[in-house]
């Protein structure tokens, strides 16, 4: 079995080129993702479990993160990752996701080398309780050993630097990973400046390409992850999701305010977009042709 859109991210990795891809919780805002020439979008744990209005904390089920990302790869062109929190239990666990994230035509998987179940990584006094180096590396080879396609991707997010962890502990646990078969891996980091994740960059001497995730240190461009080398996936994970809260947020504080929605036109798409975003259009057209 090949995946196409797997094969197109492995290219972009395999030709150093920098993808970069961001953040979606549901198909709606995967495709205005797509549509704005990004290269990848990331199915985010955050996000999908926002949707809910619950913690991201592994409250909902594998197959309702399943489903958020199959929705994605439905209606977008560009590779889907799909960030698969701690692998929804062990080993066995992780090769049943990977059997399936794969059949929906999911690009690459995500998982983080943290206990279940896990609190967000950026949750400000959050338990950030990583598993045995061991227990993890099993998780990677199960998933290697179940996935259908070469082109597949497995992604290790290391969370040693999450945690508190010296940058030695960060960098034994990613070569570990690698040498379980992770294809690429994801260096977390909560501080503020991007000092922290610059020295591992730099330190980092593995063939496995790098992924960062700027969401606490939005002063390091893609400009300056290019020079870095090494690092050829950069995700920003939530932006769309933070942003459109807040305009909701504007929205609903006018409509209150003036008791109508006669002042609010200027702040929304009109609706014909929608349809258009929905593919409205195309079913129209196809109603020609069918419904005879």
């Amino acid at each position: 079995m090949r995946s196409e859109k797997a094969g197109k991210l492995r290219q972009w990795i395999a030709g150093g080129k920098l993808a970069v891809g961001v953040g979606a919780r549901d198909a709606l805002e995967a495709k205005l993702i797509d549509r704005a020439g990004f290269d990848f979008v990331w199915s985010t744990s955050l996000g999908v479990s926002a949707s809910f209005a619950v913690p991201d904390a592994g409250l909902i089920s594998m197959n309702q993160y399943l489903e958020a990302a199959r929705a994605m790869n439905e209606v977008v062109g560009i590779p889907i990752i799909a960030d698969c929190n701690t692998g929804y239990g062990n080993s066995n666990n992780v090769g049943y996701a990977v059997k399936l994230f794969e059949r929906a035509g999911i690009a690459a998987i995500s998982m983080e080398d943290k206990k279940f179940p896990k609190d967000n990584s950026l949750l400000a006094g959050g338990r950030q309780e990583l598993v045995r180096v061991e227990e993890f590396a099993g998780k990677i080879m199960a998933a290697k050993d179940t996935q259908a396609s070469e082109e597949f991707i497995v992604i290790a997010r290391v969370e040693a630097l999450i945690a508190g962890c010296e940058q030695q502990e960060a960098l034994d646990r990613a070569h570990r990973y690698v040498e379980a078969g992770a294809d690429c891996i994801l260096i977390h980091s909560k501080s503020h400046s991007p000092a922290e994740i610059v020295r591992f960059v730099n330190s980092w001497d593995e063939a496995a390409p790098l992924v960062l995730v700027p969401t606490t240190y939005p002063q390091l461009t893609e400009e300056q992850i290019r020079s870095l080398g090494k690092v050829y996936l950069v995700i920003y994970a939530n932006q769309p999701m933070r942003a459109a809260v807040r305009v909701q947020e504007l929205l609903l504080e006018e409509i209150k305010r003036v008791g109508g929605i006669h002042t609010i036109d200027g702040m929304m798409v009109p609706v014909s977009y929608i349809f258009e975003l929905q593919g409205v259009p195309q079913m129209k057209e196809a109603e020609k042709k069918y419904l005879l």
